[in-house]
């Protein structure tokens, strides 16, 4: 029940507004440091699978998580329809970097903005 109070109802979130996260920018990256992420990924497993069904929302928000507990990620796609559109549609969803597609399993990365656990080679722009 809201608040009769205008200035305590001024102070509520809208609703919905609780549960989506805030939106971060993809980070830049170069080819030599998406190589170097791609290098890190090659030992690692998929931690969130993508269904037949494609992606979802409860998919974006597993990778959110993900990605804020391990900054570098594998996706693994079964059967999708269009695995480059899937993979772009799950780094903007998420405000991660797209660093590569092998096979059916896309990397992703997103720094941690409080305590980046992987270091870069500096851009070579």
């Amino acid at each position: 029940m809201p608040p009769d109070d205008p200035e305590k109802r001024s102070a509520l979130p809208p609703s919905g507004a609780a549960d989506a996260p805030a939106r971060r920018p993809p980070p830049t990256l170069d080819g030599a440091q998406r190589r170097r992420l791609r290098a890190l990924a090659h030992p690692l497993k998929p931690i969130v699978f993508v269904g037949e069904g494609g992606v979802s929302p409860s998919v974006e928000k597993a990778v959110d998580a993900a990605l804020d507990d391990h900054e570098l990620i594998k996706v693994r796609l079964r059967q999708p329809a269009d695995k480059k559109a899937a993979a772009q549609q799950l780094a903007d969803a998420s405000g991660a970097a797209l660093c590569g597609i092998v096979g059916h399993t896309v990397v992703l990365y997103r720094p941690n903005p409080e305590k980046p656990r992987i270091e870069l080679p500096e851009r070579g722009d």
